[in-house]
Formats: C-alpha cells, sequence, structure tokens
C-alpha cells in the first residue's frame, strides 16, 4: 500500500460466523455514537504471551503463530481472511520482481501450512475475501500497483473469471479497462476491498483510485456506483475498507472505512448515505462478529465496537506508542527490532475467527500476522 495520507481534524450476527469466513450477508444501518475511548490495559504476560484489552474483551498476543517453510518469506502483508474450515489465507502486497515467489499463503488453525499460491498478484496483491456461494466457496482478491485488476477464484487459487476497471462508469482513463499501467490518479482504477450483498453480487472499494464504491451483480457484471471525492457526507478520501452491516436489529447497510478522512461511512444498499462516525486514525477495513465491530487501523491500533457503537476495547496501542510507530515518516516499520510484543506498528486488516479470535495483517516491511485469542 502506498504511504498514509493523514486524516483530516474533522474526520450477535444473525450467524457465529465472522467476516472473511465465508459470507452469506451482510449489512446495516447503525446510530452513530460519541466514541468515549475506555482505559487501555497495557500488555502484561500470560504464558509468556502478552495480554491486551479490558473488560469482556482481553485477549493472548502470538506474532508468531504462522509457520513458514523456508523456501518461502515473508513480504509486506495486506489483508487476512478465513473459510469455513477455519483454515486462514493471507495476501502479501509482494515484490513483481520476484514473480516465481506466491503472494497467498493458507494456513490452518494452529498455524501449519498447508500450501501457497498467487503468483500473478506479486507486486500488487491488497484485498482477500472468502466468499459462499451455494456450497462451494470462493476467493475474491484485489490487486493494485501495476495490476489494477479484480479476480474471482476457488481456494487453491484457480481462475473463475478476471476483470479490470468498469469503463461503464464513466470514469475512468481509456486503457485502465483493458492495458493498464502503473500510473495512478483519479482517473485511474486501484482496487482495495470486497464487500458482499445479502441478496447476491458484492461491491468494490476503488480505495487508491476514483475514490468510490462500485456495486456488481453476481456474475461480475457493474450496475452502479456510489460515494465522490471529498469530506463531507457520502464523500471520501481513500474508501479503503467495505463490509456488509448486518448486526442483530439493523437493516443491512454497506460500511465504509474512509481511511483519510478518519472515518467510517454507512450507506444504504443503494449508496444512499445514512451515518457518519468520526473519531479514528486511518481505519483500513472492518469486521463483524456478534454484536461486535472490529476496525483495523493504520496508525497501531485495533478498535472494537459494540452494538450500539460505543468503545468497548482498543487493542495494542497507547498515545505515546503512536507517536513513536508514526515518527520519521513511518520508519518503525521497517525495524522489526524497535518493536514491542502486545504492540501493533500498521494494522492494515483483521478479522475473526468462527471462535470470536481475531487476526490481525500488518502494513510492515517483512509481514506479520498476528492471531490474538479471546479469554474466556
Amino acid at each position: 500500500m502506498p504511504t498514509p495520507t493523514t486524516p483530516s481534524s474533522a474526520a450477535t450476527r444473525r450467524h457465529n460466523l465472522s467476516r472473511r469466513t465465508f459470507l452469506t450477508s451482510t449489512a446495516t444501518a447503525t446510530t452513530t455514537a460519541i466514541l468515549a475511548t475506555p482505559a487501555l490495559l497495557t500488555a502484561a504476560k500470560t504464558d509468556s504471551r502478552p495480554t491486551v484489552g479490558q473488560g469482556d474483551y482481553v485477549y493472548s498476543v502470538d506474532h508468531h503463530w504462522a509457520q513458514l517453510p523456508e523456501r518461502y518469506t515473508w513480504q509486506t502483508t495486506h489483508n487476512v481472511a478465513i473459510d469455513s474450515n477455519g483454515l486462514v489465507y493471507i495476501i502479501h502486497e509482494g515484490d513483481a520482481r520476484q514473480k516465481e515467489h506466491p503472494s497467498i499463503f493458507v494456513f490452518d488453525t494452529e498455524g501449519n501450512f498447508v500450501r501457497a499460491f498467487g503468483e500473478q498478484y506479486q507486486g500488487g496483491g491488497h484485498g482477500l475475501e472468502v466468499h459462499r456461494e451455494g456450497s462451494d466457496q470462493f476467493l475474491y482478491i484485489t490487486a493494485y500497483q501495476h495490476l489494477k485488476t479484480f479476480t474471482k477464484t476457488d481456494l487453491k487459487g484457480e481462475r473463475v473469471w478476471q476483470k479490470w476497471a468498469p469503463m461503464e462508469a464513466g470514469i475512468y482513463a481509456e486503457n485502465e479497462g483493458s492495458a493498464p499501467t502503473g500510473q495512478w490518479g483519479r482517473d485511474r482504477f486501484m482496487p482495495t476491498n470486497t464487500a458482499f450483498h445479502p441478496e447476491g453480487g458484492f461491491y468494490l472499494a476503488d480505495g487508491y483510485g476514483a475514490w468510490c464504491v462500485h456495486r456488481y451483480d453476481a456474475h461480475g457484471k457493474w450496475l452502479s456506483k456510489f460515494g465522490s471525492v471529498g469530506t463531507g457526507d457520502g464523500q471520501f478520501q481513500t474508501p479503503h475498507g467495505i463490509w456488509i452491516d448486518d448486526r442483530r436489529g439493523r437493516s443491512p447497510s454497506v460500511v465504509v472505512a474512509d481511511r483519510a478522512n478518519g472515518r467510517l461511512q454507512w450507506f444504504s444498499l443503494d449508496g444512499e448515505h445514512q451515518h457518519t462516525m468520526d473519531g479514528f486514525f486511518l481505519p483500513a477495513n472492518i469486521d463483524t462478529f456478534g454484536e461486535l465491530m472490529l476496525i483495523p487501523d493504520l496508525q497501531a491500533r485495533v478498535t472494537l465496537l459494540d452494538g450500539d457503537n460505543n468503545i468497548v476495547a482498543q487493542l495494542g496501542d497507547d498515545e505515546a506508542w503512536r507517536g513513536e510507530v508514526m515518527k520519521d515518516n513511518r520508519a518503525m516499520r521497517s525495524h522489526p527490532d524497535q518493536w514491542q510484543a502486545g504492540r501493533f506498528i500498521h494494522p492494515h486488516d483483521a478479522c475473526f475467527d468462527h471462535d470470536g479470535n481475531i487476526f490481525v495483517a500488518e502494513w510492515v516491511a517483512g509481514g506479520r500476522i498476528t492471531k490474538m485469542t479471546r479469554h474466556a
């Protein structure tokens, strides 16, 4: 991902499966809540692993959960997803010079390596979701930089279809739909993440390109778009993450992590703005589990909201630590010797597993995937 922009100052689901575990439904209109930050529980040691959180939301932290074979290397980790069997899928931005190295790794629940694939996403791998369709599960993969594409594959990476910029939208430069280059701009296509309509089809966030959200049918046919560039309600500056908020008692709605504006925005399934929630730094993505909403924030923390969108925990940071992480143009991301156990550097994505544990993917040189196991 590119260097993040500083935000402006204005800035029990119906079933017990979470985001990125296979998805069949999503969304909710929630009431904007005032962010009252609770006290942070300083990381403490339990069974040699640090713990973070407070109250009912305390987690043991394992920064070295995944066991990668020596023939592969960790690169800049971007997103994490979980299938119905609990397998964990991790996508890297990767390195375009390493054309034979896979960008997607798969692990079992204990962190044992299962398989790797996705060489074609090297240098631009970004978003990754698992979606159940009938009795089958599929991966939806987004890629940016020079690739500018999104793909549907099976769980082993075999392609179902692949697409580029929706030229029907009338907002992209001519070559973006067939022969894109690595050029950036508001008339360029740089897809970041995907969410799934409860009745079929999906939404695609163009988080680094035109700063809008596209809607597609179940076959990948473009239908419409919403959002424009700006700081007002319904406008975006880096609409990086997207999810369907269908927590109990709500009508499904689309929630967007409007990263550089430092906020979340909720929309109807037709793209009409409903609510805005300020108070974040650089929110990068969203997940839900039961009444909880999970927001990884690139500025060194992970936030949990309850069903009323009150903060119930902020994991892995405090103000002083954020200052250390962000200074010198975020130099710490390239210096793992300065990292502290139980603290985050740049959470780029996070998701719940079937038991409510949390996996966090960080935008750091060399990559890092952390498992946070919730205490009973």
